[in-house]
């Protein structure tokens, strides 16, 4: 079988993803992609939308970058670590029915309403795409969807045929769930501040109300018809005239600005992606690796006197481990953690399942000691209670779990196999552009224990045990990433 050249710097489609118009129509994409009954149940159950929501997002984005504007290998490198993903993600949902998220259905649906939704931009904006383009723009798309081996007849035959398979599949498989409800008008109202708002930070509750009506205005207005009508949402004259406005303004003001500055991803890609990091690449050029978005500790407000230990267990718990954000953890939130570890790194297959197995066994020791009603989730109060016996004990009770989740994160961390973290392998995990150099600098120095400019594993488990088992603030690990 001839593959199909992927598409390039020229291309229609990557010129329509890069722009930075395409943000109008990214909650239009979330909203239909989770009206799929086994995409709503997996966000229930396993996605971190609720509790990090721009996170989330961020991991989207940067997967569709690797997707759409990678060279083959990166490209076949994100489908495979997709894969692996998806299969974790299946149960059952509210109605009794089992989803997996390796449904080939259910993928196509995902990979189509992002073709789908490039063709809506350049429609609502008043310049819509004459049909050879969208048919260029279709095969340029399916070139990169060939690679995640679905079968053909799953897809729409032509781009002609793209709106009677949305049209179709909205009247016959699509349900307005919670989490579409959610997506549509809570998510922003409830949403933590971006910490790219720095100063105005103080003003983000005025903010995202006010962020919250005009993209749930602006989402609702610019969903398919069919949408609409079987769901029963109104497109008020306010939202048109919205839409209206907005995307109009959006493609005079794109088409003004020079080529750098029009789009938020390259039309150029990247020539050559990152390799997987392997204990065997002590030489290898990791530059080109996605930073992290910075891994804090939560600190909890000083107390005077007795043992801060039940408050920094209570932060960490709400902060950290509840990664879904229903104030209970499961194996899922444990995974979420495991699948944050991996992200930046693009570890090799094996290195990934030894990172997601640290973090199960992690969870098999929380839900042994402090599952008390047998329903497979910790609340906040088993975890404290469960986790003071524990420490009291002896040391024997974090070696069991939660070091094993620790070292797996040192290794995966230590992508060159040096046995120890140098101060470039730390800022590229622990860093990124959000925080300060200052800031990751002094968090080294606080792990460097011996002050040697490295960190072994033996200090970076200490960290962390510091933080579990310290009775005052003074000494407990709270500067684990460093607070200048």
């Amino acid at each position: 079988m001839v593959t199909a050249d992927l598409p390039g710097p020229d291309s229609l489609l990557r010129r329509t993803l890069g722009e930075w118009r395409i943000g109008l129509v990214a909650w239009r994409l979330l909203v239909l992609q989770t009206a799929d009954p086994a995409v709503a149940a997996g966000m229930r159950d396993f996605s971190t939308y609720r509790a990090h929501p721009w996170r989330r997002i961020e991991h989207t984005m940067d997967s569709g970058k690797r997707l759409f504007f990678s060279d083959r290998e990166g490209l076949r490198r994100e489908v495979a670590r997709l894969e692996r993903t998806h299969r974790r993600l299946a149960g059952t949902d509210e109605q009794g029915r089992p989803f997996t998220a390796s449904d080939p259905a259910v993928r196509v649906w995902v990979l189509v309403t992002l073709y789908e939704c490039m063709t809506a931009m350049r429609e609502l904006s008043g310049r819509p795409l004459a049909p050879p383009e969208l048919e260029q723009m279709y095969a340029e798309f399916r070139a990169v969807c060939s690679e995640f081996g679905l079968s053909d007849d799953l897809f729409p035959a032509t781009a002609a045929d793209v709106p009677a398979y949305m049209d179709r599949t909205i009247r016959e498989r699509l349900e307005y769930s919670e989490p579409v409800r959610y997506l549509l008008f809570d998510m922003l109202r409830e949403a933590p501040a971006p910490r790219r708002l720095g100063p105005l930070k103080p003003a983000w509750p005025l903010m995202r109300t006010a962020a919250a009506q005009v993209i749930g205005a602006l989402t609702v207005a610019d969903l398919p018809e069919a949408f609409r009508e079987r769901f029963g949402l109104l497109r008020t004259r306010r939202a048109a005239l919205l839409s209206f406005i907005l995307h109009r303004t959006m493609r005079v003001l794109m088409n003004a600005l020079p080529e750098h500055r029009r789009y938020r991803t390259s039309p150029a890609g990247a020539a050559l992606t990152p390799q997987p990091s392997t204990a065997s690449t002590a030489s290898a050029d990791h530059t080109s690796t996605p930073a992290a978005r910075p891994v804090r500790f939560p600190v909890p407000r000083r107390r005077k006197g007795g043992d801060s230990r039940p408050a920094r267990l209570r932060t960490f718990f709400h902060q950290v481990l509840d990664q879904t954000g229903d104030g209970r953890i499961s194996s899922a939130d444990l995974q979420a953690m495991a699948h944050n570890v991996c992200w930046p790194l693009e570890l090799a297959a094996e290195r990934e399942a030894t990172v997601y197995a640290a973090f199960e066994t992690w969870w098999q020791q929380l839900r042994t000691g402090m599952d008390a009603d047998g329903d497979g989730q910790v609340t906040c109060e088993e975890f404290i209670t469960a986790m003071l016996a524990g420490i009291d004990s002896g040391p024997a009770y974090l070696e069991q779990g939660l070091h094993v989740a620790v070292r797996a994160v040192f290794h995966a961390v230590d992508t060159d196999g040096s046995g120890h973290l140098c101060a470039d392998e730390y800022r590229r995990v622990f860093g990124g552009s959000r925080v300060h150099l200052a800031e990751l600098n002094h968090g080294f120095r606080q792990l460097d224990h011996d002050g040697d400019g490295r960190i072994t594993e033996d200090e970076f488990v200490q960290a962390f045990t510091d933080y579990f088992t310290a009775r005052t603030d003074n000494t407990a690990g709270s500067q684990l990433l460093g607070r200048p």
